[in-house]
């Protein structure tokens, strides 16, 4: 039962949290970082390649791919970057807006 209640806690904690622009803005770079990273180790895994052999692939150097793929980098990957791993992988990569329900 405390589980719970922490967890409710924590939610809205976050949903005050990011009524804050500055904290929504990293939060959600930080998201996004990390989904990048997630996609792009489960494309590589799926493609049954290394990280070296995406890294040759994409023109770059397994090191760039770890780094990314650990989401624990700060700097977000240039689209140039990604474009060459979806190349590599022979998929094609998309780029989309979400936008917010308004009531």
């Amino acid at each position: 039962m405390k589980a719970k209640r922490k967890r409710i806690a924590l939610k809205d904690m976050l949903k005050r949290e990011l009524r804050d622009p500055e904290f929504s803005f990293y939060y959600q770079r930080e998201k996004a970082i990390s989904e990048i990273a997630q996609l792009v180790r489960d494309a590589r895994l799926r493609a049954g390649l290394t990280q070296a052999q995406l890294a040759e692939k994409a023109q770059s150097s397994q090191v760039v791919i770890a780094r990314l793929e650990s989401g624990s980098d700060d700097r977000v990957p240039s689209l140039d970057l990604l474009e060459r791993i979806a190349s590599a992988l022979k998929a094609k990569l998309l780029v989309r807006f979400e936008y917010k329900k308004v009531a």
